[in-house]
């Protein structure tokens, strides 16, 4: 599904548009110049629909250069290994997240409780993943026309960068599980789950400046999209909590 000029929409599922498996996340595919590449890359059950998505959007799963991984929930990390062995392609993550990757540890990437949780099949292995690149927040990365900055967004879990990516035909925050649309946030019941970094994590994002946001699950913004930063900011300097995203 192309969203712009610059980004496609090729995976997601029951929290976003049924692309692909009920489980992913959203999976953009960033056209850079210099071939594609993939943010967030879903939990790895439903693969053929995604490539599926390219190619019907005249997008050849080959050109696929570099996988950037907002954070490691399984939703959004979990197929990564696959993605690696199909294209090649380089893996990027902070380094708040790459280790459990590289480890597969199902304990700190939560899996154990979404199990629980009924999020995935309880028979559901996560693939260790060898990471090629470490990212630091603020350090922009150069990928063809485009740059991506990573910014470092804990509060839903360790490790969660967002990505702002400039250069294209509008800005755009890539935003993974850290904030949705009308400034809505998830807060799970998860040890690394933390209330003030969340609140500090908005406070940065507040200073960015993009049009387009692309969160992880449900509703698109593309244009105007910093107004979503703006509510969540208003709430948690009330003293009080966005509302949440997903309601079970």
């Amino acid at each position: 599904m192309r969203l712009t000029n610059d980004v496609h929409l090729v995976g997601g599922g029951n929290f976003a548009f049924n692309l692909s498996s009920g489980a992913d996340c959203h999976i953009y595919a960033l056209k850079t110049g210099d071939g594609l590449a993939l943010i967030d890359a879903g939990v790895g059950l439903g693969m053929d629909l995604v490539i599926d998505n390219l190619r019907e959007d005249g997008l050849d799963p080959a050109d696929i250069k570099d996988i950037f991984v907002t954070h490691y929930h399984v939703d959004h990390a979990g197929a990564v290994a696959r993605w690696r062995r199909l294209t090649g392609a380089r893996v990027h993550a902070s380094h708040g997240a790459a280790k459990a990757i590289r480890d597969g540890d199902e304990i700190t990437v939560g899996l154990k409780q979404a199990k629980i949780g009924g999020y995935y099949p309880a028979d559901y292995v996560l693939e260790p993943c060898a990471i090629d690149a470490e990212f630091d927040g603020g350090v922009p990365i150069q990928l063809g026309r485009l740059q991506l900055t990573p910014v470092d967004a804990a509060g839903h879990c360790d490790g969660h960068a967002v990505f702002l990516v400039e250069g294209g035909d509008r800005s755009y925050l890539f935003s993974g599980d850290c904030l949705f649309w009308g400034g809505t946030i998830i807060l799970q019941n998860i040890p690394d789950c933390n209330i003030p970094e969340y609140a500090a994590t908005m406070e940065r994002l507040d200073r960015l400046a993009f049009d387009a946001l692309l969160p992880g699950h449900l509703t698109i913004s593309l244009r105007d999209g910093k107004r979503h930063v703006d509510t969540a900011v208003r709430a948690f300097r009330s003293l009080g909590l966005p509302r949440q995203a997903i309601q079970l």
